[in-house]
């Protein structure tokens, strides 16, 4: 069974002031993933959540998530997708039946019993096991049980509910903060999740011969080399540059109990972002002699505060070169906040919960909100991004923010003491 794994393609992203759809970047993406699935013609594809960047995309972001699966579709290829924390279930699983019928299948909703594809190949049958993203008391609604309240236990209580035959291969999608002994690994700087909430232990999909993850932008296996991160397909952050290459996992299954062979295939970018750091003059001299076109810059100037004709001037060069300068700042002094310099474009970027916890830093002399802090801000916004008039319960989201409420007073009170 041969199958590729990808995850966060979050069509429709826009990255200081510029559309990743209407600059080209996610539609040519899309076309080298499609011409990558005629090449290797996997048995299927599978998709760990984030599909698109907003709970309601816009009408380019929606033709161009057809396209990809019309493309797939076309050549065979058994699809398989689940809604992530951006995603809006309901409507991403609109017509998800009459698609089912054309080998699609997509999972929006958390439900008692998970979507499950069966596959067939030489050694048997391969079961995925589709779980959008577990929101606490989505998973306590349907299930039943009012002691669901955090993240592991929801997720850890759902798969306990379903009819897993282990005599089989398992493969399970989910799109979760997915930890070892509650250490995170590295984050992109777009990942809206802060500051350790929602985590879910790794021995949580231990069950399964393979975890395809979605979530973490940066692609690695998280304790076991069967449970994995595919990362992102392209870079959606500065920070996110640092990462090891970017692409599709390829995921080969012999028979149950044996190794699994795991490739990631490079897909190089349409425009490369990069970081420029140095002292004025050295760094201009260098970018001189640079050939590189066509790119996504930051600038970080160290020697000096950044000025209007020190940004004119590096723009300038990149503007020659078919590139776009997006952010700049200084080490010299860092005075300035980050959403001032770039014109308020990163604060339009941000979660709830970011834009909470810059604020709290700023009035805390650089003091962070601690996690019991944002584990209650993450709580508003995942109410944000599941809101009741997106076919949710008013009631049931009242009843868990009083829950978090309490739990948050008691946790408060036992601190003060």
């Amino acid at each position: 069974m041969k199958f590729l794994h990808i995850s966060d393609l979050h069509f429709g992203k826009v990255i200081h002031g510029v559309s990743m759809l209407e600059n080209g970047d996610q539609p040519f993406w899309t076309d080298r993933f499609l011409e990558l699935a005629e090449k290797t013609r996997p048995d299927a594809v599978v998709i760990a959540g984030d599909v698109y960047d907003r709970s309601s995309p816009s009408g380019e972001a929606v033709t161009l998530l057809s396209r990809m699966l019309v493309g797939l579709e076309s050549m065979g290829i058994t699809v398989m997708l689940i809604a992530g924390n951006h995603d809006s279930g309901a409507r991403l699983a609109f017509a998800s039946e009459i698609l089912a019928r054309q080998k699609i299948h997509i999972a929006g909703r958390v439900q008692k019993e998970m979507i499950r594809v069966k596959l067939r190949d030489e050694f048997g049958f391969v079961n995925f096991w589709l779980m959008p993203y577990v929101f606490p008391a989505a998973v306590a609604q349907a299930l039943g049980d009012d002691d669901i309240r955090d993240y592991d236990t929801a997720v850890r209580r759902l798969i306990a509910a379903q009819d897993i035959d282990m005599s089989e291969r398992n493969v399970i999608l989910a799109h979760q903060n997915v930890t070892v002994n509650g250490r995170e690994c590295l984050r992109g700087g777009s990942e809206s999740a802060v500051g350790g909430v929602g985590q879910v232990g790794h021995s949580a999909f231990g069950c399964f011969d393979y975890a395809a993850l979605g979530h973490i932008h940066a692609a690695y296996p998280v304790g076991s080399q069967n449970i994995r991160y595919s990362g992102s397909p392209l870079c959606y952050h500065f920070d996110e540059t640092s990462q090891p290459m970017k692409g599709p996992v390829l995921v080969e299954m012999g028979e149950k109990g044996k190794d699994l062979s795991i490739e990631t295939i490079d897909i190089p970018p349409l425009h490369r972002m990069r970081v420029m750091e140095g002292k004025t003059n050295e760094l201009y001299e260098q970018e001189l002699s640079c050939r590189a076109e066509n790119e996504y810059l930051k600038l970080i100037i160290t020697d000096q505060p950044m000025s209007p004709d020190i940004f004119a001037r590096f723009q300038a060069l990149a503007e020659s070169r078919g590139s776009i300068l997006m952010e700049r700042d200084s080490k010299y002094r860092n005075l300035t906040s980050c959403a001032e310099i770039n014109g308020g474009t990163e604060l339009r970027e941000k979660s709830v919960e970011e834009l909470f916890a810059d604020f709290y830093t700023q009035r805390s002399n650089g003091s962070p909100p601690d996690s019991q802090d944002m584990e209650l801000l993450h709580f508003a916004g995942e109410l944000l991004r599941n809101n009741p008039y997106d076919g949710g319960r008013p009631e049931n989201i009242d009843n868990g923010l009083k829950d978090a409420l309490k739990n948050y007073l008691i946790r408060q009170e036992a601190s003060d003491q």
